[in-house]
Formats: structure tokens, C-alpha cells, sequence
């Protein structure tokens, strides 16, 4: 194997074992991103050669392409492919000037999952997956956000109205479907579903939501339900607490014993990973309206965190015989942490509260500093530095140091829509990946030999 090959491979391995981080699920070939937040669910890039400060203007934009369909999904890129999921027969006006605003889309439309050739992007193939959520609030927001997970010959993804399909990598032929509500008496949130399907080993995870199966293992071949986890913790009593909100699972190892960490509408439990049985709640974090962002956990401690005036903190999960607790260690009000996520880098967590980039450390929640930088927003981190995109459409490159606040570059984005960019920044291959509702773009970030 090549020297250039085998250094982001080593990389990572040092990295989880230095963390004690969730297990990785995926594997992962140099300059691949294959589902959420990378292989192992940390938004965190083992790549390196990466530009240490952006030009005037931002990166070199190697292309831009319409046509992926309305939609906040993002991306994955595995085998010179790109993959996503868009939503066809809607539309949205363009921004105007002043205040971005999630604007109300209209129309109605197939969600279909789609792959692109990463060279130019050119549409490979498109596959239905099932119709848009249309209830309630799901109407302001009508389009997918499950980022697709690709393993193998195979690939994963969820619908905003709970089908969950496995289609093949090569075609986007179907493999197997299943409906979440219909199949296991889903209970989502007020905008439907929003999870990115977990690939571990030989099960695929997800979230139904509800009291019969809150959780459910799959056999990732067949679609055949392994087990069902009932999750009757947390805020007892509360009609969302075992709801399906808007976060997607990550597997942890306690005391010995693999588990799968997901944020529900009550708060983050822990489930067994051989049977499904529930083992421990926190429920601090949670509020009432929406639990986006994907908990961080290492060493034996979880970290969640939500916006809506809660903000987040970290538990520390431990046995004693065949019982787990989660222990509260600390809680941050500041972490308004609505849906960007939360980067672990060392000893140092950086994420986005409602209007800044703050940063803190992991083992005793103190905060080091906060910046205004380009307001809310999602990270992502590679090479030393965050990536970090606003809500609003600016991008700015951050070195990721405790010592201060330290930008290196940031630009607009061309052709913005009047939508959200809540797609997440993806990293692969040297260059950054960019999704805006219909648009994609791809920026050659990789620095000059």
C-alpha cells in the first residue's frame, strides 16, 4: 500500500484509540465519506495536505450543479460517487434580499435517492424512496434530510415519512423497504423523520419512535427485524418523550457492553446492542420542540446538547452489576446547540450555539472562548482547522485551537436559495462539498504539493 494511502488509515486508528471514542462503523477508503458525519459519526476528517488558509473569495470552485431536488440532506461520497437525496415536483422562491427565512415550499413531490459521478457531478441514476411527510408543520419543510449510508454494495437511507430503504450501490435497485410507522407504530416528530440509518456490523439501526419500538435492530441484508427496543424512560409522562426527534444513533462501549446512544424527544437513551434492552436516560437536554444535533461520547461519558432556551451537558454512564446510570457531570446553558453538531478534537469540544462558535473543554465544561464567526451554523473538522457553515450561507475556515478564536478564510456562496443551509459541510478527497437545497457545490480545497 502506498505511503499516501496507508497515513490517513493509521491516522484514524491512532485517533479512535487515543479518543476512546464511538466505534467506527464503516470503513472508509482514503478521501471517502460514507454517511453521516464521516465513518464514525464524529464529523471529524482524518484527511491532511488540506489548505491552511482560504484565498480572498474562498477555494476554487470546480463546479456547480442544479437539479438534485429540494432537500437538506447531506452528502456521501464513496467510489467516485456521490450520493443524496433530493425531493422532485417542488419549489421555492429565491432569496430576495434581506433575512434568510425557511420559506414554505410548494407543491408535492417523490423523494428519491440519487447518485452523481464526484467528477463533474452528472446524475448516475435516481431512485424513489417514498413520498414527502405533509402534516402539520412538515408543510414548511417538505423535503428529506437523511444523509445516505453507504456500506458495502449497499446503501441505507430514511425518508421524511419513514421508509426506510437498502438499494443497490451500483443501480439503485431495490433491495428491501420497510415503513417505519406502518411496520413498527413509528412515532415521529412534528416534521417528520430526519435520521441518517446506522450500519453496524450486521444490523442496521434506526428510530421508529413510539412505545412499541422505539428503537429497532434489522438485519441489514433482509430488512428482517431483529430486535425492539422500548424506551419507557426519561421525562415520564410527557407524550413526545418516546418520539423520534430529529438526531441519528452512534455506538458506544460501557463497561464492556456495546450500546447503541440516541436523542429522543424525551432525551438520549442507551440500548443494548445484543437485545435492545433499555439501559440508562438523560433527559436534561432535551426540550420540547426539536433534538437535532448527534451526541459525542468518550470515555465512558455522553455529551448532548439541543437549543429552544436548554442547551447541553455531559453524563457520565457507569455499571454496577447489570445496572447503568447516567450521572450528570456538568451542563452548559450557552450550548444552544440547535442542529449544527459537536466536534471533539483533543480535550476541546467546538460547536455553534444560537449565534456563535463557542468552545469548551470536554472534561469540565469550561469555556475557553466564543466567537461571533458566521452565527449558527454546522461543523465539520479536518486538518487542524473547522470548517464551519452558516445557516445563513457564509463559510468560514477556523483554526481549532483552545487559544483563541483564529479564522483563516471565509467566503459567500454563490446562487444561494431562500432556504436554510442546514446541509452539513462534507470533506472528501481534497475537496469540500456544499449542498443548498437544489444546488450542489465543489470546492478544491487540497493544498498545492
Amino acid at each position: 500500500m502506498r505511503a499516501s494511502r496507508l497515513l490517513p488509515l493509521l491516522a484514524l486508528c491512532a485517533l479512535l484509540t487515543a479518543d476512546g471514542s464511538a466505534n467506527a462503523q464503516l470503513k472508509a477508503g482514503p478521501g471517502e465519506w460514507p454517511g453521516w458525519r464521516g465513518p464514525d459519526r464524529t464529523g471529524v476528517s482524518t484527511e491532511t495536505g488540506l489548505l491552511k488558509k482560504w484565498p480572498e473569495g474562498g477555494p476554487k470552485l470546480l463546479y456547480k450543479i442544479k437539479g438534485l431536488g429540494a432537500g437538506y440532506s447531506s452528502l456521501s461520497v464513496v467510489g467516485g460517487r456521490i450520493y443524496t437525496t433530493g425531493t422532485e415536483g417542488l419549489t421555492a422562491p429565491k432569496q430576495g434580499k434581506g433575512k434568510v427565512k425557511g420559506a414554505r415550499t410548494q407543491g408535492t413531490g417523490q423523494e428519491v435517492l440519487i447518485a452523481l459521478d464526484a467528477k463533474d457531478g452528472k446524475r448516475l441514476w435516481a431512485t424513489p424512496i417514498g413520498e414527502i411527510a405533509g402534516k402539520g408543520n412538515d408543510r414548511k419543510y417538505p423535503a428529506p434530510r437523511s444523509t445516505p449510508t453507504v456500506e458495502g454494495d449497499s446503501i441505507y437511507v430514511l425518508g421524511s415519512s419513514g421508509s426506510l430503504v437498502c438499494a443497490n450501490k451500483a443501480d439503485g435497485s431495490m433491495k428491501w423497504k420497510k415503513s417505519l410507522p406502518a411496520d413498527f407504530g413509528g412515532r415521529p416528530g412534528q416534521w417528520g423523520y430526519a435520521e441518517s440509518p446506522l450500519v453496524d456490523g450486521d444490523v442496521v439501526v434506526c428510530t421508529p419512535g413510539g412505545d412499541k419500538a422505539t428503537l429497532v435492530a434489522l438485519n441489514k441484508k433482509t430488512g428482517a427485524t431483529i430486535w425492539k427496543a422500548q424506551v419507557n424512560g426519561g421525562a415520564v409522562g410527557r407524550k413526545s418523550s418516546s418520539a423520534a426527534a430529529y438526531s441519528s444513533a452512534i455506538v458506544a462501549q460501557v463497561a464492556g457492553v456495546k450500546q447503541y446512544v440516541q436523542f429522543l424527544g424525551g432525551g438520549v437513551v442507551g440500548v443494548g446492542a445484543e437485545d435492545g434492552k433499555m439501559l440508562w436516560y438523560y433527559d436534561a437536554p432535551a426540550n420540547r420542540t426539536a433534538n437535532c444535533s448527534t451526541p459525542v461520547f468518550r470515555d465512558g461519558r455522553v455529551l448532548a446538547a439541543s437549543a429552544y432556551g436548554k442547551g447541553g451537558g455531559i453524563a457520565k454512564i457507569t455499571r454496577e452489576d447489570n445496572a447503568f446510570t447516567a450521572t450528570e457531570e456538568y451542563f452548559l446553558n450557552d450550548l444552544q446547540n440547535q442542529h449544527g453538531g459537536m466536534v471533539l478534537v483533543g480535550d476541546y469540544v467546538y460547536a455553534t450555539n444560537n449565534g456563535s462558535l463557542m468552545c469548551f473543554n470536554f472534561k469540565d465544561g469550561k469555556v475557553v472562548w466564543t466567537n461571533r464567526s458566521v452565527g449558527k451554523g454546522s461543523i465539520t473538522y479536518a486538518d487542524g482547522h473547522l470548517i464551519v457553515r452558516s445557516e445563513g450561507g457564509p463559510v468560514a475556515l477556523v483554526e481549532a485551537t483552545p487559544t483563541g478564536y483564529k479564522e483563516k478564510g471565509r467566503f459567500s456562496q454563490p446562487d444561494r436559495s431562500a432556504e436554510r443551509a442546514w446541509s452539513y459541510p462534507v470533506l472528501a478527497g481534497g475537496r469540500l462539498y456544499l449542498r443548498d437545497w437544489d444546488t450542489l457545490l465543489v470546492y478544491d480545497v487540497k493544498a498545492s504539493e
